[in-house]
């Protein structure tokens, strides 16, 4: 498909290559980001922008949203002092000491001078739905307790990240929170015990062996057992 648009543009082969190469999606680093006590700014405060803030309070981050108006939940989250709320538009300054910030709202124009000022500021920036305007991307997550797995297409196919979350979501179901609670309970176990290194690891990649984890769920109540 890229060889036919750059034919009918009439441009030459090294042209060609460039344009391949510019429309290939840029590598990502893969990393679980502490979020802890960082300041995380929000622009928009509709259900997009609702659920954007609720991710970075579940990971702990201290939020601010600014937005003229907002939903019910967002309201409240401000009333109970979860947020703070700047009830006005955007202004540069918002970024000020922020670590990251992401933007929901209607304007383009308003998403563009977001991500050229964080950028100026050296503030990582998502744009919603923008991945030519993002630093980073929220992906698709199956989440068991303590166990995350998640997936990207590098803004390319959410809707194919999605499915994948839901296939996943299948293949490790509920009962990977109790068994990986189980394992880290054995983890700490065997690193206060004195042994010798390599028996340890040995240990620990038996403990997590598929035949370990049938073994956790024949030793489980039978009303805690997947169905």
């Amino acid at each position: 498909m890229t060889r036919q648009i750059c034919f009918r543009l009439g441009v030459g082969a090294s042209e060609r290559s460039a344009l391949a190469q510019s429309m290939k999606p840029e590598k990502l680093f893969p990393m679980f980001l502490k979020l802890s006590a960082r300041e995380c700014l929000v622009v928009g405060a509709g259900t997009i922008a609702e659920s954007k803030t609720a991710s970075l309070l579940e990971a702990g981050g201290r939020v601010r949203v600014v937005a003229p108006e907002a939903t019910a939940q967002v309201r409240s989250w401000a009333q109970s002092n979860a947020i703070e709320w700047h009830q006005r538009s955007f202004q540069p300054d918002d970024l000020e000491g922020m670590f990251l910030v992401v933007a929901a709202t209607s304007s383009t124009e308003l998403h563009e001078r977001i991500f050229e000022e964080a950028t100026r500021r050296g503030v990582l920036c998502n744009i919603v739905d923008v991945p030519a305007l993002c630093d980073f991307y929220y992906p698709s997550v199956v989440q068991r307790g303590a166990l995350q797995i998640a997936i990207s297409t590098s803004g390319q196919s959410p809707a194919l990240a999605q499915r994948l979350r839901k296939q996943l979501e299948d293949q490790f179901g509920p009962e990977y929170e109790a068994w990986l609670t189980h394992l880290g309970e054995a983890r700490d176990k065997l690193f206060s015990a004195k042994m010798d290194p390599e028996e340890r690891t040995r240990l620990l990649h038996q403990q997590a062996s598929e035949g370990a984890f049938d073994a956790f769920l024949r030793s489980r109540p039978r009303s805690k057992r997947p169905r």
